[in-house]
């Protein structure tokens, strides 16, 4: 495991909370699949306050990985980026503990990236995937909404496994945040800032363990996706959101005139709400500009 400076040089980070039961297992596949590669690399292990015997797990590849440990949850997120700012290569390659991702696929995601792009993401839409049942359609609802903000194609909008430029994530390092959503983040800020994305499919295992996601992240993901698409592209908010209270003006009008023949106050508030609406759009699309 190399640990000098290289621009072909890779840190993998791992995240882990409460994965006693396949993170030794992760561990020897990714130093046996780095280790065929050839290429400079190093291992960090982040270990976000886990409170069964992951810590034991991890200590006993201590001489092969770099641990890092945070004393208590602070979230995925957080994770990945304290691993982050602790890498020694150019190149990050982030993959979860659970054991669902194809650690044979690394190497691919990294020559693409070496191609000249900014991120690989390793999207599930391979011929094997094993995402439950239960949570597919807030998925899908989840990522056509994405693909309409953004306005690029996404296959997968959350993938756990992706390479990419240490040095381009520490530009939005300041917007990402500490739980789950840190990958869609990601994801929608360098799409929105028209950086090179490719999604190259992988298959995705059943997982090892229980899943850390709740039903409620899914609110979580919807409001953060508004939230990361407004910071880099407002108007894409804005805009659609001022036309529609016109279309609730011109009807409350329509029924105004033709049903109660009296203008009432909440049609003049519609219109108002509307050149408003757009208003903060058009300011926060020149901010944005402006950056």
């Amino acid at each position: 495991m190399g640990t000098e400076c290289n621009p072909e040089g890779v840190s993998i980070i791992v995240p882990v909370y409460n994965e006693e039961g396949g993170i030794g297992s992760l561990i020897e596949r990714l130093l046996s699949e780095m280790g065929r590669t050839g290429t400079p690399f190093e291992l960090l292990v982040v270990d976000d306050g886990s409170t069964d015997r992951t810590r034991e797990r991890i200590d006993a590849y201590a001489e092969k990985v770099r641990v890092l440990r945070h004393e208590e949850n602070r979230g995925y997120g957080a994770a990945l980026k304290t691993g982050i700012h602790a890498a020694r290569f150019p190149i990050t390659l982030i993959i979860d503990a659970d054991g669902t991702y194809p650690t044979e696929e690394i190497p691919r995601l990294l020559g693409e990236l070496r191609e000249g792009t900014e991120m690989v993401v390793g999207a599930r839409t391979g011929p094997d995937v094993r995402i439950p049942l239960l949570r597919r359609p807030a998925k899908w609802l989840l990522r056509r909404l994405a693909e309409y903000l953004s306005e690029r194609k996404i296959p997968d909008l959350n993938s756990g496994l992706r390479a990419f430029r240490r040095e381009t994530a520490l530009r939005y390092i300041h917007i990402l945040p500490n739980r789950f959503s840190f990958t869609t983040t990601i994801t929608l800020a360098f799409l929105s800032d028209g950086l090179g994305v490719r999604f190259a499919p992988i298959n995705y295992h059943k997982r090892v363990g229980r899943s850390k996601i709740r039903s409620a992240d899914a609110l979580s993901f919807l409001t953060l996706i508004i939230r990361t698409i407004t910071y880099f592209n407002p108007l894409r908010i804005f805009l659609p959101a001022s036309l529609f209270m016109v279309f609730l003006a011109l009807a409350r009008v329509s029924y105004d005139i033709f049903v109660l023949s009296n203008l009432a106050d909440t049609s003049v508030i519609l219109f108002v709400g509307a050149f408003l609406t757009a208003a903060i759009g058009i300011l926060a699309d020149l901010i944005v500009r402006r950056r």
